[in-house]
């Protein structure tokens, strides 16, 4: 006989971040007869828009926070830049998934890839750099073409500098851009595709994982997604999903994760993976389960962190799927794109169409599977 949560449905379900990811686990929630409360400094916030309550604080504001954990049966965000002040507060008043460890090892570029290494799973080389002498002494070791990122709060290509050449930048001009704060170097790696595994984890321990999908960026922005990943090997996709699990075992995490990969090609055999990052949240490549699997990651999300049983990540029908987002002013295709046979539009309220803000994505099923 199947035991009955804690949590039930009529409870109330807290989301710090009002953006968009934040407003489709609302609507999610929602299906599963949850209330929702957000908490977001924005009072445009569209999350808003789907949430039977609000809170307008700032993210650092831990009185607001106590209050709105008080508030809800259950805990948890759409995007990883909350303080550790933040997280303590939470937990403090209710239950927090994904834990406040978890936050804080994947918001730190540096601490995530030390993490990710002490499993015996590979990134890119990587050195901390705080300082000039640190980054001209990175260089020397990983070589160019490297990357040089923030180790806090950069996203879609924010707060990085490819470093190509000798000639490219004085080495205390190039770390001046980044305004002093913490950084690391990471080196290049000569990738075939980049992909991702979409997978949840619940209070249980059970573990559900998405087919690997291809991502294309466009100006550090992720552009099209595609479901299964073309050409990928099945021994490549198995590996793939069992360092996303490791990963989420090792992080005692529960609730939807997404581990983005390099693919590196090998003379001898299938490629091998290498780990870019962890994004502990419902991600953006796992839009197009919304329409493409039997458990949207977003239902699938609410699920884990709810302590419900997971649903089935398999592809609706078997089928082969795109996602593409709508950035800046792609949405005003918006009339066109429903004119379409097959599309699938999403718009998630923003106001000022800006270039480079995600507005909308669509997403297509397609008949024939790609092999």
């Amino acid at each position: 006989m199947t035991s009955i949560p804690d949590i039930r449905p009529g409870a109330t379900l807290g989301i710090v971040g009002g953006g968009q990811l934040g407003r489709m686990i609302a609507l999610a929630a929602a299906n599963y007869g949850l209330k929702v409360h957000i908490f977001a400094p924005d009072a445009d916030s569209p999350a808003f828009d789907v949430s039977a309550e609000r809170t307008v604080a700032a993210y650092d504001d831990v009185a607001a926070l106590a209050r709105f954990a008080a508030d809800v049966d259950v805990v948890t965000y759409e995007f990883e830049n909350i303080p550790a002040e933040a997280a303590e507060a939470l937990a403090a008043k209710a239950p927090l998934h994904p834990n406040a460890t978890a936050l804080a090892t994947t918001q730190d570029r540096l601490a995530e890839k030390r993490f990710i290494n002490a499993l015996g799973i590979e990134t890119a080389p990587f050195r901390a750099v705080d300082t000039a002498e640190d980054l001209t002494r990175a260089l020397a070791e990983i070589g160019r073409p490297a990357v040089l990122k923030t180790r806090r709060f950069g996203y879609d290509g924010k707060g990085q500098r490819m470093i190509r050449a000798e000639a490219d930048g004085d080495i205390a001009a190039i770390l001046a851009e980044f305004g002093g704060v913490p950084c690391i170097l990471e080196g290049f790696v000569p990738f075939e595709a980049e992909v991702s595994v979409v997978a949840a984890r619940g209070t249980d321990g059970a573990f559900a994982a998405y087919d690997p999908c291809a991502n294309e960026h466009r100006d550090h922005i992720l552009a099209v997604t595609r479901v299964p990943a073309p050409g990928i090997a099945p021994q490549t996709e198995a590996a793939a999903i069992g360092i996303a699990r490791r990963i989420a075992e090792a992080l005692d995490y529960v609730g939807v994760l997404a581990v983005e990969m390099f693919l590196v090609p090998q003379a001898d055999g299938p490629a091998r993976v290498v780990v870019n990052e962890i994004a502990p949240r419902v991600h953006n490549s796992g839009h197009w389960t919304i329409e493409g699997a039997t458990v949207s990651q977003f239902a699938q999300h609410v699920r884990a962190v709810c302590g419900w049983p997971l649903g089935d990540p398999a592809r609706v029908g078997g089928m082969a799927v795109e996602m593409h987002n709508l950035i800046g002013g792609d949405v005003e295709d918006w009339a066109a794109i429903l004119a379409r046979p097959g599309a699938q539009l999403h718009l998630y309220g923003k106001g000022e169409a800006r270039s480079g803000r995600k507005m909308g994505h669509v997403t297509r099923l397609i008949s024939t599977p790609r092999v």
